[in-house]
Formats: C-alpha cells, structure tokens, sequence
C-alpha cells in the first residue's frame, strides 16, 4: 500500500476552527454565565466535548492517510469519512471543476473546509454505508501531495490494465 498524506494541507484550516471555537468557549459562555450560570455550564460541557472531538479528529489526519494498493483505492479523511473504490472502478482524474461540479450530492467532498486539488471520477456509482448509501460517483480531496498521488494512481491503472 502507498500512502498519500493530507494533514498538513487540511489540518491547519480546522486547528483555526479550534481557537475559534475557544475563543466562543471563553467569551459566550461567560456572558451566558452573567445571566444563567447553570446553562452556561451545559454550554461550557458540549463545547467542551466538540472541541475534544475536534482535536481528536485532527489527530486522526497522520494516522490514516489515503492509500492506493491491493487493487483497490482507499480515500479517507481521518476517522470521520472514508470510501473505499476497487482500482477498476476509477475512471481517471477530472483535470478542472467549479465549486458547483463539487457541491453535487453524488460527489464525495473529502476536503472538508479545504479546496481540493484531486478529483477522482469513477466509472460508476459506488455505494458506501459510511456515507448513508449515497451513490458516488466522484472523489474530491486535498492531498498534500497530489503530483505523487496522480503518478502511483496512473502506474497503477496501466498495471491494471495489462
């Protein structure tokens, strides 16, 4: 298996999302305080709760990256989504797309708050239940390297191919 990273493209984006989401914890949550202590404390407890799922989600990035191998392709944002696709269901990678193309239910955004810089585009519906069942017929994500990605998945398709 080859693995491709993603974290240091897309990690930085929701590492900002996470001082925000201090910075509504302190600031909110002690006017909140002002006025009803015991909401500000439930208030305090989930946004608690959120920003440690946050961080654990951000954590997770390194841990498990896209991967191109055993003939199928696994792409995958952390714990929180992931498909993955037998190699001879991908069709090749779409060379340009509008912010429209992407926000189509059938394409999987994998990029999170990012722009991404791969579209994979499949040959036909693939279904996961991660995703609720959703047909896919595209992949979008942000890869830190996306030269690389493009390379392996293109040795790997001729290889299939023979």
């Amino acid at each position: 298996m080859i693995d491709f990273a993603y974290h240091r493209s897309i990690a930085p984006m929701m590492w900002v999302l996470v001082v925000i989401g201090c910075v509504e914890l302190v600031v909110v949550h002690l006017l909140v305080a002002l006025w009803r202590p015991w909401i500000a404390i439930a208030l305090s407890a989930a946004s608690l709760a959120g920003l440690l799922w946050l961080i654990g989600l951000i954590r997770s990035f390194p841990r498990l990256p896209v991967q191109i191998g055993d003939g199928r392709l696994v792409m995958r944002v952390g714990r929180l989504r992931g498909i993955e696709i037998p190699l001879a269901a991908v069709a090749g990678l779409r060379a340009n797309w509008d912010a429209a193309s992407l926000k189509d239910r059938s394409v999987l955004n994998l990029a999170l708050i990012a722009y991404p810089n791969i579209v994979v585009d499949l040959r036909g519906p693939v279904s996961s239940g991660e995703i609720r069942g959703r047909p896919v017929v595209a992949v979008a994500h942000r890869l830190d390297d996306p030269a690389a990605f493009v390379s392996a998945l293109e040795e790997l398709g001729r290889a299939h191919d023979r």
